[in-house]
């Protein structure tokens, strides 16, 4: 299952979301959304939103920070990689 951060490096909810994630010990894919308007685009386009963080747990998607349902993204991963 491929897992996607949208992020930018100013929002704390991010870091939150990023510090679950990497104790989680699953894999994913940092996306910056403040290093291009295109990639800011992108994530808008994928997700409906325009704030941050947006995680992608597959075709799952979390929108904000919010811990439970990034907890169970993270178990649907877990349960998807063995």
């Amino acid at each position: 299952m491929e897992v996607t951060l949208y992020h930018s490096p100013t929002c704390p909810y991010c870091k939150m979301a990023k510090d679950m994630l990497d104790k989680s010990g699953i894999k994913y894919k940092s996306v910056d959304v403040s290093a291009s308007k295109k990639v800011a685009e992108g994530m808008i386009e994928k997700s409906g939103q325009m704030g941050v963080p947006v995680i992608f747990f597959g075709e799952e998607k979390v929108i904000g920070f919010d811990a439970s349902s990034i907890e169970a993204g993270i178990k649907l991963a877990k349960k998807e990689s063995k």
